[in-house]
């Protein structure tokens, strides 16, 4: 394995207090509970954690109907059904019926890996405190056969939340919580050199001007992010949009070029039309 501290990546701009947070929850080897706006790259920290410390990565993104245990297995009682009435030799090991989740195949990893649970808020409220006795203990028992399943190596995990709902006290005290803040204008800044190195200066200007000015929009009901902000230069560059373009001193133009990449709602579209860009012109 290579050096066992998060420092970044290439391709992810890590902020100081971020690595200092990874290297933490690497340490007390105890879950690493991420939260942050939508788009601040919560899931990616999982991916380039794995990445940068050489270590496998095991992912499970939950929904809401996900159930905690579908996270250890599942028992596939109607296939084993199906297959008796099939008359199938395999029907009498009951193991060829039991579905190995995320949390058992990080158990089995023969080499210390990264475990992604994703967006844990999404799942009913008692999901968080039906996994503590699996990641306290680092062990399970499938029920249908009797094993016990142990983890060889403690996995380094990250759990991500968007703060939909509140997370359980006795599942907070066992993990070490870091909240992502939102890029400023320097960090972004970095962000956007490392996907679009060559973009022009004037235009990163503008773009980054106009991005920030729409997300001080007063009563906005859904901010861009990093990752819009991203598909709008995207944009901006396949459309070949001039810097000058993306000004407003024309109160009648307020609204920026391809706009759909940043505001997702009819509502903020409208109160953008309305709440022009006053003092843009200043910010050159």
């Amino acid at each position: 394995m290579t050096d066992n501290r998060f420092k970044g990546t290439d391709s992810y701009i890590a902020t100081e207090d971020l690595m200092m947070a990874v290297n933490a929850g690497v340490t007390l080897e105890r879950p690493i509970l991420v939260k942050g706006e939508p788009g601040t790259g919560k899931t990616m920290l999982a991916e380039e954690v794995a990445a940068a410390l050489g270590m496998p990565l095991f992912d499970w993104h939950i929904k809401s109907t996900t159930k905690a245990q579908q996270g250890l297995y599942e028992y596939d009682a109607v296939a084993r059904l199906r297959d008796s009435q099939l008359g199938e030799d395999r029907v009498h090991d009951i193991g060829n019926y039991i579905l190995k989740g995320s949390l058992w195949q990080a158990f089995e990893s023969e080499q210390r890996p990264v475990l992604l649970i994703d967006e844990i808020d999404k799942a009913d409220i008692e999901f968080p405190n039906d996994l503590l006795r699996e990641l306290d203990r680092m062990e399970f028992t499938v029920f249908e056969t009797g094993e016990t399943i142990q983890a060889r190596h403690r996995p380094v995990i990250i759990i991500t939340s968007n703060n939909e709902k509140e997370l359980p006290d006795a599942f907070l005290r066992r993990c070490f919580f870091h909240y992502i803040r939102f890029p400023d204008e320097d960090t972004m800044q970095r962000i956007v050199d490392v996907h679009y190195p060559g973009l022009k200066k004037d235009l990163l200007r503008e773009a980054l001007a106009a991005f920030f000015k729409v997300r001080e929009m007063p009563g906005l009901k859904k901010k861009p992010s990093t990752s819009e902000l991203l598909d709008w230069i995207k944009l901006l560059l396949a459309e070949d949009i001039p810097p000058e373009a993306l000004r407003a001193e024309d109160n009648r133009k307020a609204i920026p070029p391809l706009y759909g990449a940043l505001l997702k709602n009819e509502q903020d579209v409208h109160l953008f039309e309305q709440l022009v860009f006053m003092n843009r012109g200043g910010r050159q």
